[in-house]
């Protein structure tokens, strides 16, 4: 019987993830990619360098490369897939969670890369977002290009930019604090498109300071909010608060219709916790 998760470690940063499989047939392996994991290597993302205090940088391992590692140095969960191949057909940004899909030989890796190319794919995030949307449901049409100034950040660009758009419908609002639970579907993969197209419609994606987004504070929700003396308050979630939640496409060989949906996590769970407890 094959087991339902992959572990991965890194011994340069003392990391260790067991990642949940979320599908899984002969060609595909879906991922439930955890937030804080780069997906491949990323040279000009500030978060594929680790500090770990007193001790030299270090270059953060990505999940490409510690999969094909595993591959290679036949760990138990590639063996009993005999596994020789993996090729990732989207990728997620370092602080993403959610659904990482995967080919497992080269046709399916092809087909995939012809779907998502052809924008085919039915992609939905969810996202925790500061602002109050002025209709329930909307969409960005904007094309995005790198920024000039900032490096690894992207920008509304009419000019040089790539044609980008997505739609967007609230799931969930909390008028009280000004924050709402947003369901995002990109139609195109640009990098960073749900957060630059959030902040074209005057909100921010929490946790999200390339962009404008401030971290979620409980001290901000609960008007009696004490804490105890000695302590420093955490963020109810200290990441950019997106979910790569459900992907629907063909499957690249049998044709048929494959969904795959992720839970969020418990990080998510937690702040949409207190916001319902305290913003209504």
């Amino acid at each position: 019987m094959k087991t339902s998760t992959i572990k991965l470690s890194s011994p340069a940063t003392r990391e260790f993830w067991e990642i949940p499989i979320l599908f899984e047939d002969e060609h595909l392996l879906a991922l439930d990619k955890p937030a804080g994991v780069l997906t491949s290597p990323e040279s000009l993302n500030p978060s594929a360098r680790l500090i770990i205090k007193d001790e030299p940088e270090v270059e953060r391992p990505n999940l490409m490369q510690l999969l094909h590692a595993g591959i290679k140095d036949g760990k138990p969960w590639a063996r009993e897939r005999n596994l020789d191949y993996l090729n990732n057909a989207n990728r997620l940004d370092f602080d993403t969670s959610g659904i990482l899909l995967l080919a497992k030989n080269k046709p399916a890796f092809v087909a995939l890369a012809d779907l998502f190319g052809a924008e085919r794919p039915l992609k939905k995030f969810l996202t925790l977002a500061r602002g109050t949307p002025v209709e329930n449901k909307f969409e960005v049409d904007a094309p995005l290009a790198p920024h000039p100034l900032k490096l690894g950040a992207m920008r509304v660009d009419a000019d040089n930019g790539k044609k980008s758009k997505t739609i967007f419908t609230v799931l969930e609002n909390f008028p009280r604090h000004g924050y709402a639970l947003l369901q995002c579907e990109p139609l195109t993969t640009r990098t960073h498109q749900i957060r630059v197209h959030l902040r074209q419609a005057d909100l921010s994606v929490v946790g999200d300071d390339i962009y404008g987004g401030k971290p979620l504070w409980l001290s901000r929700l609960k008007q009696d909010y004490r804490l105890k003396p000695g302590r420093e308050e955490r963020p109810l979630i200290s990441r950019v608060a997106l979910h790569a939640g459900e992907l629907s496409l063909p499957h690249p060989i049998t044709k048929e219709t494959v969904t795959i949906k992720s839970e969020l996590p418990k990080d998510f769970k937690v702040a949409l916790k207190y916001l319902r407890q305290y913003s209504n």
